[in-house]
């Protein structure tokens, strides 16, 4: 048994992912990368006929006789016509909003994602971002740019309150690593069931009755129609004075404008935030200059140097279920947007 996979790669550009030229080498997969990983895992590769291509160069002349498709992004018109041996789509990242309504999945064709690739660079750097919250490194960020010398003095972490909106992959990935201080964390997601780092879950129903207990907030949700403007003027205002915030999850999640009012006035004393609606962000945008305020560019989650590796070891894992006929792993829901 022969399966056709075809995988498309996307050059950089700012409509498109990746969006910046640094970033293309490391979700480029290229036959090289691809070959190192097949020799892991000869007996599964020996079935598998693969074409690497760029944007939609070959597409739809691939697509004919492809029955497997690893890709971030493909052209969805008339895809049961272009590609009618179909069967498994799998997408290189985790977020797949990109793609929705995914009203235009063929019947009978699944949809993995990258869930778990992400888990441990994610936890590292929610590690990092709760310290420098707690160690008031805006604000010291802040007072270098406009060099102002001030003693900003901070204290042990122990005893403060993180929460976790969306205990997933990353989210479950951020609890692993904070379990290890001596906080208290609370985790927020749909369904509220128990987690083995959070030490205290709540469904989402529950979201505003313990955003006030929180001394930072990691915020980690997909972004779907339920959790889009999450995170607005309101929400933001309930937060106690003095509390922090970080979004690794997606721009649209969260009120930017309204972040950025509660920075100046001091209600928040600083956010980390790592994605945002327009990517690049625009040289316009207030943003750049906000007070208390670190940006990073949507580099919380993957890892430079094994991504593409992490992402076929998925991959291989989830073609041993396929050539054996059982159900995927990672599968996404299209009526949930994740």
């Amino acid at each position: 048994m022969t399966i056709k996979v075809h995988i498309k790669n996307n050059h950089a550009g700012p409509d498109t992912f990746p969006s910046t030229p640094e970033s293309e080498p490391i979700f480029t997969i290229s036959m090289e990368k691809y070959q190192a990983s097949a020799r892991k895992y000869a007996e599964i590769a020996k079935h598998l006929d693969v074409f690497v291509d760029w944007d939609t160069d070959h597409f739809e002349e691939s697509m004919k006789t492809a029955e497997v498709l690893l890709t971030w992004n493909l052209p969805t018109e008339k895809l049961a016509e272009v590609a009618p041996n179909l069967k498994w789509i799998h997408i290189i990242g985790a977020g797949v909003e990109h793609l929705c309504p995914m009203d235009w999945v063929p019947e009978g064709v699944r949809i993995t994602n990258n869930r778990g690739a992400h888990a441990d660079k994610a936890g590292e750097f929610a590690l990092m971002a709760v310290l420098m919250l707690h160690s008031k490194m805006p604000a010291l960020l802040t007072n270098q740019r406009e060099k102002r010398w001030e003693s900003l003095f901070s204290t042990p972490i122990e005893g403060k309150t993180v929460g976790i909106i969306g205990v997933g992959s990353i989210g479950g990935g951020a609890a692993r690593q904070l379990s290890k201080m001596p906080v208290h964390i609370i985790g927020v997601t749909r369904h509220g069931r128990p987690h083995q780092y959070v030490h205290e879950m709540v469904a989402i129903d529950q979201l505003d009755s313990v955003l006030p207990r929180m001394d930072y907030v990691f915020v980690s949700t997909p972004l779907t129609p339920e959790t889009h403007g999450m995170f607005n003027r309101e929400r933001l205002q309930s937060l106690k004075p003095g509390a922090g915030i970080i979004n690794v999850g997606r721009g649209a999640v969260m009120d930017y404008d309204a972040l950025a009012d509660l920075l100046k006035s001091g209600h928040l004393s600083g956010a980390v935030i790592d994605v945002f609606e327009q990517e690049p962000l625009p040289a316009d945008s207030p943003l750049w200059s906000a007070p208390n305020f670190i940006l990073t560019p949507h580099v919380s989650a993957d890892d430079g140097d094994n991504y593409v590796p992490i992402t076929l070891d998925l991959f291989f894992s989830n073609m041993q279920h396929y050539l054996a006929g059982e159900e995927l792993f990672n599968i996404v829901r299209p009526e949930l947007g994740y």
